[in-house]
Protein backbone atom coordinates (compact mmCIF):
# COMPACT_ATOMS: atom_id res chain seq x y z
CA UNK A 1 0.00 0.00 0.00
CA UNK A 2 1.52 3.90 -0.72
CA UNK A 3 2.07 5.88 2.09
CA UNK A 4 -0.39 8.44 2.43
CA UNK A 5 1.22 12.38 2.39
CA UNK A 6 -0.25 15.35 3.82
CA UNK A 7 -0.36 18.71 2.31
CA UNK A 8 2.64 20.84 3.83
CA UNK A 9 -0.54 23.58 4.68
CA UNK A 10 -4.35 23.44 3.36
CA UNK A 11 -4.45 24.17 -0.32
CA UNK A 12 -8.13 25.15 0.22
CA UNK A 13 -7.27 28.28 2.09
CA UNK A 14 -8.00 31.37 0.83
CA UNK A 15 -5.38 33.36 2.42
CA UNK A 16 -2.65 31.31 0.89
CA UNK A 17 -3.29 33.39 -2.42
CA UNK A 18 -3.20 36.68 -1.10
CA UNK A 19 0.30 37.63 -2.76
CA UNK A 20 -0.34 35.22 -5.63
CA UNK A 21 0.42 31.30 -6.13
CA UNK A 22 2.09 30.21 -3.23
CA UNK A 23 5.34 28.73 -5.52
CA UNK A 24 7.41 27.17 -2.69
CA UNK A 25 4.37 25.55 -0.95
CA UNK A 26 3.63 23.96 -4.40
CA UNK A 27 7.01 23.19 -5.13
CA UNK A 28 7.12 21.30 -2.02
CA UNK A 29 3.79 19.61 -2.81
CA UNK A 30 5.60 18.39 -6.42
CA UNK A 31 8.56 16.73 -4.91
CA UNK A 32 6.66 14.02 -3.00
CA UNK A 33 5.86 10.99 -4.66
CA UNK A 34 2.83 10.24 -5.84
CA UNK A 35 -0.21 12.80 -4.78
CA UNK A 36 -1.07 14.51 -1.20
CA UNK A 37 -3.61 14.47 0.75
CA UNK A 38 -5.05 17.86 1.53
CA UNK A 39 -7.55 17.00 5.20
CA UNK A 40 -10.66 19.08 5.33
CA UNK A 41 -12.60 18.77 8.77
CA UNK A 42 -16.52 18.12 8.43
CA UNK A 43 -15.32 17.86 4.29
CA UNK A 44 -17.96 14.71 3.11
CA UNK A 45 -14.96 13.01 1.85
CA UNK A 46 -12.58 14.38 4.72
CA UNK A 47 -10.48 16.56 2.13
CA UNK A 48 -8.96 15.86 -1.58
CA UNK A 49 -5.88 14.53 -3.26
CA UNK A 50 -3.55 17.27 -4.85
CA UNK A 51 -3.02 16.73 -8.45
CA UNK A 52 -0.13 18.94 -8.47
CA UNK A 53 2.43 17.76 -11.73
CA UNK A 54 1.78 18.47 -15.18
CA UNK A 55 1.06 14.91 -16.63
CA UNK A 56 -1.13 13.72 -13.76
CA UNK A 57 -3.22 16.56 -14.59
CA UNK A 58 -3.46 15.69 -18.36
CA UNK A 59 -3.95 12.52 -17.41
CA UNK A 60 -7.14 13.30 -15.03
CA UNK A 61 -8.38 16.06 -17.48
CA UNK A 62 -8.58 13.68 -20.56
CA UNK A 63 -10.08 11.16 -18.52
CA UNK A 64 -14.06 12.31 -17.93
CA UNK A 65 -15.19 8.69 -17.22
CA UNK A 66 -12.91 7.63 -14.49
CA UNK A 67 -12.37 11.38 -12.96
CA UNK A 68 -15.64 12.82 -13.51
CA UNK A 69 -17.21 16.84 -13.39
CA UNK A 70 -20.45 15.93 -12.71
CA UNK A 71 -20.18 13.59 -9.88
CA UNK A 72 -19.87 16.16 -6.77
CA UNK A 73 -19.18 19.42 -9.31
CA UNK A 74 -16.32 20.99 -10.26
CA UNK A 75 -15.37 23.01 -6.48
CA UNK A 76 -13.03 22.24 -3.88
CA UNK A 77 -16.45 21.99 -1.18
CA UNK A 78 -19.41 20.08 -1.35
CA UNK A 79 -22.82 20.49 -2.86
CA UNK A 80 -25.67 19.07 -1.76
CA UNK A 81 -27.83 16.69 -3.87
CA UNK A 82 -30.97 19.00 -4.65
CA UNK A 83 -28.25 21.45 -5.62
CA UNK A 84 -26.79 19.88 -8.29
CA UNK A 85 -28.94 20.30 -10.94
CA UNK A 86 -30.38 23.75 -10.00
CA UNK A 87 -26.75 24.62 -10.30
CA UNK A 88 -25.14 22.95 -13.19
CA UNK A 89 -23.77 24.42 -16.48
CA UNK A 90 -22.08 23.13 -19.56
CA UNK A 91 -19.00 23.17 -17.27
CA UNK A 92 -19.91 21.07 -14.37
CA UNK A 93 -20.99 18.14 -17.01
CA UNK A 94 -19.80 15.26 -18.51
CA UNK A 95 -20.36 13.79 -21.66
CA UNK A 96 -22.37 13.05 -23.77
CA UNK A 97 -24.76 15.94 -22.65
CA UNK A 98 -21.31 18.07 -22.35
CA UNK A 99 -20.67 17.36 -25.82
CA UNK A 100 -23.77 18.73 -26.76
CA UNK A 101 -24.22 21.51 -25.08
CA UNK A 102 -20.73 22.66 -26.23
CA UNK A 103 -21.54 21.92 -29.87
CA UNK A 104 -24.12 24.17 -29.87
CA UNK A 105 -21.91 27.28 -29.55
CA UNK A 106 -18.36 26.02 -30.05
CA UNK A 107 -18.10 27.21 -33.46
CA UNK A 108 -17.66 30.41 -32.44
CA UNK A 109 -14.45 30.26 -30.55
CA UNK A 110 -12.57 28.33 -33.22
CA UNK A 111 -8.97 29.70 -34.24
CA UNK A 112 -10.17 30.97 -37.31
CA UNK A 113 -13.58 32.18 -35.97
CA UNK A 114 -12.17 34.47 -33.58
CA UNK A 115 -9.68 36.31 -35.78
CA UNK A 116 -12.57 38.00 -37.17
CA UNK A 117 -13.02 39.23 -33.54
CA UNK A 118 -9.63 40.82 -34.62
CA UNK A 119 -10.54 44.79 -35.50
CA UNK A 120 -13.18 44.75 -32.26
CA UNK A 121 -10.80 43.75 -30.00
CA UNK A 122 -8.26 46.01 -31.32
CA UNK A 123 -10.70 48.69 -30.54
CA UNK A 124 -11.40 48.09 -27.31
CA UNK A 125 -7.30 47.77 -26.67
CA UNK A 126 -6.92 50.94 -27.98
CA UNK A 127 -9.83 53.21 -26.01
CA UNK A 128 -8.55 51.16 -22.63
CA UNK A 129 -4.86 52.50 -23.07
CA UNK A 130 -5.88 56.00 -24.70
CA UNK A 131 -7.75 56.03 -21.52
CA UNK A 132 -5.25 55.54 -19.49
CA UNK A 133 -2.26 57.29 -21.05
CA UNK A 134 -4.35 60.07 -21.22
CA UNK A 135 -4.90 60.07 -17.41
CA UNK A 136 -1.07 59.11 -16.63
CA UNK A 137 -1.88 55.73 -15.07
CA UNK A 138 -5.02 54.89 -12.68
CA UNK A 139 -5.79 51.24 -11.68
CA UNK A 140 -4.94 49.45 -14.50
CA UNK A 141 -7.21 46.64 -13.83
CA UNK A 142 -10.08 49.31 -13.53
CA UNK A 143 -9.31 50.91 -16.79
CA UNK A 144 -7.62 47.83 -18.68
CA UNK A 145 -7.81 44.22 -17.57
CA UNK A 146 -11.44 44.70 -16.66
CA UNK A 147 -13.08 46.48 -19.71
CA UNK A 148 -11.30 45.04 -22.20
CA UNK A 149 -12.83 41.29 -22.29
CA UNK A 150 -15.72 41.89 -20.92
CA UNK A 151 -16.48 44.22 -23.80
CA UNK A 152 -15.91 41.61 -26.01
CA UNK A 153 -17.63 38.44 -24.61
CA UNK A 154 -20.48 40.73 -24.17
CA UNK A 155 -20.70 41.73 -27.69
CA UNK A 156 -20.44 38.58 -28.59
CA UNK A 157 -23.66 37.80 -26.27
CA UNK A 158 -25.59 40.40 -27.29
CA UNK A 159 -25.54 42.15 -23.99
CA UNK A 160 -25.70 46.08 -24.26
CA UNK A 161 -22.68 48.54 -23.85
CA UNK A 162 -24.73 50.19 -21.04
CA UNK A 163 -24.77 47.40 -19.21
CA UNK A 164 -20.73 45.79 -19.55
CA UNK A 165 -20.13 47.68 -15.93
CA UNK A 166 -22.77 45.35 -14.52
CA UNK A 167 -21.41 42.21 -15.77
CA UNK A 168 -17.87 43.47 -14.27
CA UNK A 169 -19.67 43.59 -10.94
CA UNK A 170 -21.63 40.44 -10.86
CA UNK A 171 -18.43 38.74 -12.04
CA UNK A 172 -16.60 40.80 -9.12
CA UNK A 173 -19.19 39.47 -6.54
CA UNK A 174 -19.26 35.98 -7.99
CA UNK A 175 -15.66 35.11 -7.65
CA UNK A 176 -16.49 36.96 -3.82
CA UNK A 177 -18.00 33.21 -3.47
CA UNK A 178 -14.85 31.47 -3.52
CA UNK A 179 -13.03 33.93 -0.83
CA UNK A 180 -13.03 33.59 3.16
CA UNK A 181 -15.53 36.40 3.46
CA UNK A 182 -19.49 36.43 4.42
CA UNK A 183 -21.66 37.89 1.41
CA UNK A 184 -24.90 39.36 2.16
CA UNK A 185 -27.28 36.98 0.52
CA UNK A 186 -29.92 39.43 0.31
CA UNK A 187 -27.81 41.13 -2.95
CA UNK A 188 -29.59 42.03 -6.01
CA UNK A 189 -32.46 40.74 -4.47
CA UNK A 190 -31.62 36.91 -4.06
CA UNK A 191 -34.29 35.06 -1.96
CA UNK A 192 -32.59 31.63 -2.93
CA UNK A 193 -30.45 29.64 -0.26
CA UNK A 194 -26.72 30.38 -0.84
CA UNK A 195 -26.38 26.88 -1.16
CA UNK A 196 -28.32 26.51 -4.82
CA UNK A 197 -26.39 28.75 -6.15
CA UNK A 198 -23.13 29.07 -8.21
CA UNK A 199 -20.10 30.31 -5.71
CA UNK A 200 -22.96 29.92 -3.09
CA UNK A 201 -23.11 34.11 -4.29
CA UNK A 202 -25.82 35.53 -4.44
CA UNK A 203 -24.47 37.56 -7.74
CA UNK A 204 -25.96 34.26 -9.12
CA UNK A 205 -29.19 35.58 -8.93
CA UNK A 206 -28.52 38.68 -10.70
CA UNK A 207 -27.02 36.56 -13.02
CA UNK A 208 -29.70 34.82 -13.80
CA UNK A 209 -32.33 37.36 -13.51
CA UNK A 210 -30.39 39.68 -16.40
CA UNK A 211 -30.03 36.24 -18.29
CA UNK A 212 -33.84 36.32 -17.93
CA UNK A 213 -34.03 39.79 -19.14
CA UNK A 214 -31.83 39.14 -22.28
CA UNK A 215 -33.16 36.09 -23.38
CA UNK A 216 -37.12 37.18 -23.91
CA UNK A 217 -35.30 40.04 -26.30
CA UNK A 218 -33.70 38.06 -27.68
CA UNK A 219 -36.76 35.78 -28.95
CA UNK A 220 -38.21 38.86 -29.19
CA UNK A 221 -35.64 40.56 -31.62
CA UNK A 222 -33.27 37.73 -32.50
CA UNK A 223 -29.97 39.54 -33.88
CA UNK A 224 -26.57 37.88 -34.99
CA UNK A 225 -24.78 36.77 -31.48
CA UNK A 226 -24.96 33.67 -29.12
CA UNK A 227 -27.86 34.29 -26.70
CA UNK A 228 -30.08 34.45 -30.22
CA UNK A 229 -28.41 31.04 -31.22
CA UNK A 230 -29.07 29.85 -27.89
CA UNK A 231 -32.57 30.71 -27.17
CA UNK A 232 -32.97 29.18 -30.88
CA UNK A 233 -31.29 25.78 -30.42
CA UNK A 234 -32.68 22.57 -30.04
CA UNK A 235 -30.96 19.55 -28.14
CA UNK A 236 -33.25 16.21 -28.68
CA UNK A 237 -36.13 18.51 -30.34
CA UNK A 238 -36.10 20.50 -27.32
CA UNK A 239 -35.31 23.96 -26.67
CA UNK A 240 -33.23 25.38 -23.36
CA UNK A 241 -34.84 25.97 -20.68
CA UNK A 242 -34.71 29.52 -18.74
CA UNK A 243 -32.35 27.44 -15.98
CA UNK A 244 -30.48 26.06 -18.69
CA UNK A 245 -29.90 29.08 -20.86
CA UNK A 246 -29.12 31.11 -17.37
CA UNK A 247 -26.88 28.73 -16.68
CA UNK A 248 -25.04 28.93 -20.09
CA UNK A 249 -25.25 33.03 -20.10
CA UNK A 250 -23.39 32.51 -16.53
CA UNK A 251 -20.68 30.59 -17.55
CA UNK A 252 -19.98 32.62 -20.89
CA UNK A 253 -19.46 35.82 -18.88
CA UNK A 254 -17.95 34.49 -16.16
CA UNK A 255 -15.15 32.13 -18.16
CA UNK A 256 -15.31 34.50 -21.26
CA UNK A 257 -14.36 37.61 -19.00
CA UNK A 258 -12.45 36.59 -15.34
CA UNK A 259 -9.21 34.52 -16.86
CA UNK A 260 -8.07 37.19 -19.25
CA UNK A 261 -8.61 39.92 -17.29
CA UNK A 262 -6.15 38.24 -14.61
CA UNK A 263 -3.54 37.48 -17.62
CA UNK A 264 -3.81 41.04 -18.46
CA UNK A 265 -3.98 42.09 -14.73
CA UNK A 266 -0.51 40.18 -14.55
CA UNK A 267 0.55 41.42 -16.82
CA UNK A 268 1.55 44.68 -15.97
CA UNK A 269 3.48 43.84 -13.23
CA UNK A 270 5.23 41.59 -15.60
CA UNK A 271 5.82 44.19 -18.29
CA UNK A 272 7.48 46.06 -15.10
CA UNK A 273 9.46 43.37 -13.56
CA UNK A 274 10.46 41.69 -17.18
CA UNK A 275 10.80 44.46 -19.07
CA UNK A 276 13.82 43.22 -20.90
CA UNK A 277 12.04 40.52 -22.01
CA UNK A 278 9.36 42.44 -23.86
CA UNK A 279 11.85 44.31 -25.02
CA UNK A 280 13.17 41.09 -26.92
CA UNK A 281 9.56 40.63 -28.60
CA UNK A 282 9.48 44.63 -29.49
CA UNK A 283 12.76 43.99 -31.48
CA UNK A 284 11.25 40.65 -32.92
CA UNK A 285 7.37 40.85 -33.66
CA UNK A 286 8.02 36.36 -33.94
CA UNK A 287 8.04 35.80 -30.09
CA UNK A 288 4.63 37.59 -30.20
CA UNK A 289 3.03 33.87 -30.00
CA UNK A 290 5.59 32.54 -27.09
CA UNK A 291 5.33 35.61 -25.59
CA UNK A 292 1.92 35.43 -24.96
CA UNK A 293 1.58 32.04 -24.01
CA UNK A 294 4.37 32.58 -21.12
CA UNK A 295 1.98 35.94 -19.70
CA UNK A 296 -0.81 33.12 -19.57
CA UNK A 297 1.73 30.35 -17.91
CA UNK A 298 3.00 32.28 -15.42
CA UNK A 299 -0.64 33.91 -14.27
CA UNK A 300 -2.45 30.82 -14.35
CA UNK A 301 -5.07 32.60 -13.76
CA UNK A 302 -8.02 29.58 -13.25
CA UNK A 303 -5.71 28.10 -9.44
CA UNK A 304 -7.78 24.66 -10.18
CA UNK A 305 -11.03 22.75 -11.04
CA UNK A 306 -11.70 19.63 -9.63
CA UNK A 307 -12.91 16.12 -10.51
CA UNK A 308 -14.30 12.99 -8.60
CA UNK A 309 -13.34 9.62 -9.02
CA UNK A 310 -15.91 7.47 -10.64
CA UNK A 311 -14.15 4.09 -9.77
CA UNK A 312 -11.12 2.91 -7.52
CA UNK A 313 -8.10 4.06 -9.56
CA UNK A 314 -4.14 4.45 -9.39
CA UNK A 315 -3.12 7.69 -9.80
CA UNK A 316 1.15 8.63 -9.85
CA UNK A 317 1.38 5.38 -7.92
CA UNK A 318 -1.34 6.59 -5.37
CA UNK A 319 -4.46 4.55 -4.60
CA UNK A 320 -7.85 7.09 -5.11
CA UNK A 321 -10.92 5.68 -4.09
CA UNK A 322 -14.30 5.85 -5.90
CA UNK A 323 -16.28 9.26 -4.76
CA UNK A 324 -12.83 11.11 -3.13
CA UNK A 325 -11.67 14.16 -4.89
CA UNK A 326 -9.02 14.86 -6.92
CA UNK A 327 -7.90 19.07 -7.53
CA UNK A 328 -5.85 19.81 -10.45
CA UNK A 329 -3.27 22.66 -9.73
CA UNK A 330 -3.12 24.47 -12.94
CA UNK A 331 -0.72 26.75 -10.90
CA UNK A 332 1.41 24.12 -9.62
CA UNK A 333 1.64 21.92 -12.86
CA UNK A 334 2.56 25.22 -14.85
CA UNK A 335 5.69 25.27 -12.79
CA UNK A 336 6.63 21.57 -12.76
CA UNK A 337 10.31 21.77 -12.79
CA UNK A 338 10.32 18.03 -14.84
CA UNK A 339 8.58 19.35 -17.95
CA UNK A 340 9.65 23.60 -17.97
CA UNK A 341 13.34 24.62 -17.75
CA UNK A 342 13.82 26.81 -15.03
CA UNK A 343 9.83 27.33 -14.42
CA UNK A 344 10.38 30.24 -12.26
CA UNK A 345 12.27 32.16 -15.14
CA UNK A 346 9.99 34.60 -17.62
CA UNK A 347 11.07 33.56 -20.66
CA UNK A 348 9.26 34.79 -23.91
CA UNK A 349 11.13 32.36 -25.97
CA UNK A 350 10.06 29.25 -23.85
CA UNK A 351 9.61 26.51 -26.49
CA UNK A 352 6.05 24.78 -27.01
CA UNK A 353 5.34 22.19 -26.60
CA UNK A 354 5.26 21.27 -23.97
CA UNK A 355 1.75 23.57 -23.83
CA UNK A 356 0.92 25.13 -20.45
CA UNK A 357 -2.74 24.04 -18.55
CA UNK A 358 -3.61 27.13 -17.36
CA UNK A 359 -6.80 26.43 -19.95
CA UNK A 360 -7.17 22.74 -19.08
CA UNK A 361 -5.20 19.72 -19.63
CA UNK A 362 -6.51 19.00 -22.86
CA UNK A 363 -9.97 16.70 -23.35
CA UNK A 364 -13.40 17.17 -23.15
CA UNK A 365 -13.18 20.13 -21.23
CA UNK A 366 -10.38 22.18 -22.36
CA UNK A 367 -11.17 25.77 -22.33
CA UNK A 368 -13.60 26.93 -25.20
CA UNK A 369 -12.41 30.05 -25.33
CA UNK A 370 -8.56 29.64 -25.62
CA UNK A 371 -8.10 31.21 -28.71
CA UNK A 372 -9.90 33.94 -27.89
CA UNK A 373 -8.05 34.81 -24.85
CA UNK A 374 -4.90 34.21 -26.58
CA UNK A 375 -5.58 36.76 -29.36
CA UNK A 376 -6.74 39.63 -26.81
CA UNK A 377 -3.43 38.88 -24.45
CA UNK A 378 -1.78 39.34 -27.73
CA UNK A 379 -3.10 42.34 -29.26
CA UNK A 380 -2.90 44.15 -26.24
CA UNK A 381 0.83 43.65 -25.46
CA UNK A 382 1.44 44.20 -29.24
CA UNK A 383 -0.11 47.11 -28.81
CA UNK A 384 1.59 48.81 -25.47
CA UNK A 385 4.51 47.48 -27.23
CA UNK A 386 3.74 49.66 -30.46
CA UNK A 387 2.88 52.23 -28.64
CA UNK A 388 5.99 51.92 -26.26
CA UNK A 389 3.93 52.26 -23.53
CA UNK A 390 6.00 52.06 -20.03
CA UNK A 391 4.65 51.21 -16.45
CA UNK A 392 5.40 51.96 -12.89
CA UNK A 393 3.74 50.32 -10.46
CA UNK A 394 2.34 52.49 -7.57
CA UNK A 395 2.23 50.63 -3.94
CA UNK A 396 1.48 47.21 -3.68
CA UNK A 397 -1.45 45.22 -5.84
CA UNK A 398 -4.37 43.77 -4.38
CA UNK A 399 -5.14 40.34 -4.62
CA UNK A 400 -8.53 38.57 -5.57
CA UNK A 401 -9.45 37.09 -2.03
CA UNK A 402 -10.17 33.57 -3.55
CA UNK A 403 -8.60 30.09 -3.79
CA UNK A 404 -10.39 29.63 -7.30
CA UNK A 405 -8.98 32.73 -9.25
CA UNK A 406 -5.51 34.06 -9.46
CA UNK A 407 -6.86 37.26 -9.86
CA UNK A 408 -5.75 41.15 -8.94
CA UNK A 409 -8.74 43.48 -7.75
CA UNK A 410 -6.50 46.81 -8.10
CA UNK A 411 -3.15 47.64 -9.52
CA UNK A 412 -2.31 51.48 -9.47
CA UNK A 413 0.12 52.12 -11.87
CA UNK A 414 2.05 55.10 -13.63
CA UNK A 415 2.19 55.26 -17.16
CA UNK A 416 6.07 56.86 -18.10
Amino acid sequence: MSTRHTTPVDLADPSLYSRGIPQAVFEEVRAVPGLSWNPIAGDVAGGFWAVSRHRDVVEVSRDTTTYSSEVGHIQLYDIDADALDARASMIDMDPPMHTRLRRIVSSAFTPRHVQGYRPAIEQRVNRALDNIVREGGGDWVKLVAAPIPIGVICDMMGVPETDHDYMIELSDHLVAGTSSEPLDPGAYGNTTALRLLPFNSPAAHGINEYAKSLNATKRANPADDLMSKLVRAEIDGETLTDAELANFFRLMIFAGNETTRSAMSHLALQLVEFASEFDRVRQDSNLLDSATEEVIRYSSPILYFRRTATCDVELAGTQVLKGEKLVMWYCAADFDETVFDDPQRFDVARPTPPPNVAFGGGGAHFCLGASLARLEISILIEEILRRRIQLDIIGEPTFVDSNFVNGIEHLHVAVK
